[in-house]
């Protein structure tokens, strides 16, 4: 039974992907919804049906009242029926219209609108460039990620399982007393229209004070992380006290929010526990005075208090229903601010695979400052062959790490293009073009995975044989083997920790060598590739790296500049224009800017005078 209601709704069922999800809250949430049309259409319905059993049990008890009124032998010869029947509906129809209820909200909606909403959210965020990944802190993005969802289910689980159900009740209620005498129902309808503008006042505040409340969370949580992630930075400054008030700052104003938000829900408890009073005195009241005028009878007395006190235990519970539904919607409108961003980076329409033939590359007016204007690249024209090795090198700032990130399209270009075998890479297919290129960064950061899971990361389909050997060429091996983490791993099936912190840098270099080995694209790319390794180790790792350069085209850049002097070309970039280039030998007869680099090198690394 579980499993039936439980798989009603597919989570993962098949859908296109938009570019630009709706920006307003409720083609937000009808655009998830889609998939939950008809079980909501459903749900809707059996919360009417269950509301209507409730008060119709009401109306059934102030018959029994009436009825008691008469001979106990008559009542049970002319009634007797109808008791049996009530009994046998009571006892165990009621119960089935129940349970189809309560499976249809906690077994088919909750579960899966949550899962559909955090999935879709999920491969949605994952399509973003690496620039909009850089513009955010990546403990926020997953603080939406994981607290809308919820939001938004309980939300719609309001929506059935108080809002519509209330609703239904309040109407019933209404036709109820107005079928005993209509007069009843006047002081319910005064009392629902002050109602309603209590909750008018309420939802009108809660909302905006929820969306203030969660984004202050949000900040928080961002402020935490950043200060985890960055652990080795707070201890090796001694920032401990600093970091504290950091988020000393953050959290003060996550209460102060708070504090804002439950001030109006102490408002609202006092002025209902007011209403609910005038609600009890007015409908009971008046039913006593019409049955002291013989206008009513006892048992419409009786039905009157019931649904009076009834709506009295209930009023509390909506309205908290309520304010909770326009809150999770507060929050999953704070949650729209990182999902429902569009993608910018995309696949051109007619995008088609890259065909890779030979593996040049060719430069054409680039420029591109980051929306700034200076900065990045100004007006690079270049042309790699297939298979040539070309070393890049300047000062800090100079465009080089720039270049690199546009031909692997980590942004688009401002102008110019960049073709590969004289396809522009704006108009094929990201992924088909990432597969053509390896690379190795200076932040050698890890999945916080196995060792093997990391190694594979470059080819998943790779043999176990495959993978040892890349491993070993990326003189890795012999560490791995005597790895082990705290859970009881060992070796490749160790994990290495968030971002790779339980390895050294140069370990983790070297399994991101290993990675990259094991991908053997045909493009490659080496940005500091050895920065993190000792000279023993580095010399060892030279040779591998040499090996994997052998017919493919590699752009190189490098500080250590004896790193790249025996690249095929050099490259020598300077406020985001490439200033001289040619060989090693060449560049040091021409007494330029790269033989005065080379020349104020102190252990192999452009100086801190060269830069000045």
């Amino acid at each position: 039974m579980f499993r039936f209601f439980e798989n009603l709704v597919d989570p993962y069922v098949d859908y296109p992907d938009v570019d630009t999800p709706p920006k307003r809250l409720y083609p937000f949430l009808m655009d998830y919804a889609q998939p939950f049309k008809s079980v909501f259409w459903l749900a809707a319905l059996m919360s009417i049906v269950v509301a209507a059993v409730e008060v119709g049990l009401i109306w059934a008890m102030g018959w029994v009242v009436d009825i008691l009124s008469q001979e106990p032998a008559s009542v049970w010869n002319a009634h007797g029926t109808t008791l049996i029947a009530l009994a046998v509906f009571i006892v165990f129809l009621r119960p089935l219209l129940q349970a189809l209820d309560v499976f249809l909200l906690n077994n088919t909606i909750l579960p899966n609108f949550g899962t559909l909403i955090r999935w879709r959210s999920h491969r949605h965020v994952l399509r973003q460039s690496v620039g909009w990944f850089e513009n955010d802190f990546a403990g926020r993005i997953a603080n939406r990620i994981m607290q809308t969802p919820p939001a938004a289910g309980e939300a719609v689980f309001q929506i059935f399982d108080a809002l519509t159900f209330a609703l239904a009740y309040v109407v019933g209620a209404i036709v109820l007393l107005s079928d005993s005498d209509p007069r009843l129902a006047l002081p319910l309808v005064v009392w629902l229209v002050l109602y309603a503008l209590l909750m008018r006042w309420t939802i009108r505040r809660v909302g905006p004070a929820s969306q203030a409340a969660s984004d202050a969370r949000s900040e928080t949580t961002g402020r935490v992380v950043d200060s985890y992630t960055n652990i080795h930075a707070v201890k090796m400054f001694a920032h401990h006290d600093r970091e504290i008030r950091y988020a000393k700052e953050a959290i003060d104003k996550t209460r102060d929010t708070f504090r804002a938000e439950m001030r109006i829900y102490t408002v609202m408890d006092i002025a209902l526990v007011t209403l609910n009073g005038l609600l009890v005195v007015g409908v009971v009241g008046w039913a006593i005075m019409l049955w002291m005028q013989g206008t009513a009878t006892v048992g419409a007395v009786a039905a009157a208090s019931a649904l009076t006190l009834r709506l009295n235990s209930m009023t509390g519970w909506i309205m908290w229903a309520l304010t909770s539904f326009f809150r999770q919607l507060g929050i999953v409108a704070e949650g729209m601010e990182t999902i429902a961003q569009p993608v910018a980076l995309v696949d051109a329409p007619d995008a088609k695979a890259l065909k890779f033939r030979a593996g040049e590359i060719k430069i054409e007016a680039l420029s591109h400052h980051y929306g700034r204007g200076t900065g990045g690249l100004d007006r690079v024209s270049l042309t790699i062959k297939p298979g040539e090795k070309v070393g890049l090198v300047g000062r800090s700032g100079a465009g080089k790490s720039t270049l690199v990130k546009l031909l692997l399209r980590f942004y688009d270009v401002e102008q110019g293009r960049i073709l590969v075998d004289g396809q522009d890479i704006a108009r094929v297919t990201q992924d088909s073009l990432r597969l053509q290129i390896g690379m190795v960064q200076q932040d050698s950061s890890l999945l916080h995975r196995s060792l093997r899971d990391n190694i594979l990361y470059g080819r998943p389909d790779a043999s176990e044989p495959e993978m040892v050997a890349a491993a070993r060429k990326a003189e890795a091996l012999d560490f791995i083997e005597g790895l082990e983490d705290p859970e009881g791993r060992k070796g490749f099936d160790a994990f290495v920790g968030e971002r790779g912190v339980k390895l050294s840098g140069g370990q983790r270099q070297r399994i991101t060598l290993a990675r990259v080995i094991l991908k053997d694209a045909p493009i490659l790319l080496l940005d500091e590739a050895t920065s993190a390794l000792d000279s023993e180790v580095e010399a060892t790792i030279q040779d591998t790296l040499y090996g994997m350069m052998e017919g493919k085209t590699v752009i190189a850049i490098a500080h250590r500049l004896s790193t790249i002097a025996q690249m095929d070309r050099i490259l020598v970039m300077d406020r985001g224009q490439i200033v001289e280039e040619g060989s090693h030998e060449a560049l040091l007869a021409a007494n330029g800017l790269y033989a005065g680099l080379w020349a104020r090198q102190s252990g192999g690394f452009i100086g801190q005078d060269a830069a000045e």
